[in-house]
C-alpha cells in the first residue's frame, strides 16, 4: 500500500530538526507544516514575505490576507514577521535556509531536479525553487513516483529544463524515501506493502536495492 500525499508529507517533515529555518514548496510540500513534531522549534519562510507560519486554518477560520508564496491561506505563530519578497529572497541567497522541501516534475540519479517549466504548456512557474536549490543546505524532494503518463519521474537524466544540478540529497515519494550514491538512486525506505520489484519498474533511473529496506508506516 503506497503512502498517501498526507504520510509523504509526514515521511518529509521527519528531515526537519530543532531549530531549522525552512522553506516549503508547492504541493504537497507545504503539508509538512502540519507534521511538524511537537516539541520542534521550527520556522517556516516563504518567498512573498513571511517567517513564523503555522499550520494550514481550520475550515471557516481562513484568512484572505493570510497567503503563502503558492497563494493558499496559512496561518501565522507568535513572533511572525511580514516584509518584502527582496528581503525574502536576500535570506535564501544569503544562506539562511537550512532546508527546503520541493516538489518535481523530475529527478535525475544524479541529484539534478526539474520543476518549474514544461515546454508549451502552463505552469506556475519557478517562484524561488532556483534560488532555494542554489543555497539552502539540505534540499528535499517530495513527489508522485510517476506522471499522469505512468511514467516515472525518477530518471537517468532529466528531460525537462533544469532548476538544478546535483542538488538533491533525498527523495520522497507515495513508494519509498530514496537517496544517493555515485551509481545512482538507493532506496532507504518502502511505504508497507509495496515490494521492491514495484518499485524497480517504476524507476527509469539506476536503483540499488537489496530488499531489507524497512517498511515504514506514517500517521
Amino acid at each position: 500500500m503506497s503512502w498517501s500525499q498526507d504520510q509523504m508529507a509526514a515521511r518529509a517533515a521527519h528531515e526537519l530538526q530543532d531549530g531549522f529555518y525552512v522553506n516549503l514548496g508547492i504541493g504537497i510540500p507545504t503539508l509538512a507544516a502540519n507534521f511538524i513534531p511537537n516539541g520542534m522549534e521550527v520556522q517556516l519562510q516563504s518567498e512573498n514575505g513571511l517567517l513564523g507560519m503555522g499550520p494550514f486554518p481550520w475550515e471557516g477560520e481562513e484568512d484572505p490576507d493570510l497567503i503563502n508564496a503558492g497563494k493558499q491561506t496559512i496561518t501565522t505563530l507568535p513572533g511572525s514577521v511580514f516584509f518584502d519578497s527582496a528581503m525574502s529572497f536576500g535570506m535564501i541567497r544569503a544562506g539562511k535556509v537550512d532546508l527546503t522541501v520541493l516538489g518535481a516534475m523530475e529527478v535525475s540519479q544524479k541529484g539534478d531536479i526539474a520543476n518549474w517549466k514544461i515546454p508549451g504548456k502552463m505552469v506556475k512557474g519557478m517562484g524561488g525553487a532556483m534560488d532555494l536549490v542554489a543555497s539552502a543546505r539540505h534540499i528535499v524532494v517530495a513527489m508522485q513516483h510517476v506522471n499522469k503518463a505512468g511514467e516515472s519521474k525518477l530518471l537517468p537524466q532529466c528531460t525537462l529544463p533544469l532548476t538544478g544540478l546535483a542538488c538533491v540529497q533525498k527523495v520522497v515519494t507515495e513508494l519509498g524515501v530514496f537517496g544517493f550514491d555515485d551509481h545512482g538512486f538507493v532506496l532507504l525506505e518502502r511505504a508497507p506493502g509495496v515490494g521492491v520489484e514495484h518499485i524497480k519498474t517504476h524507476t527509469r533511473g539506476f536503483l540499488t536495492a537489496h530488499g531489507s529496506e524497512p517498511e515504514i508506516s506514517w500517521p
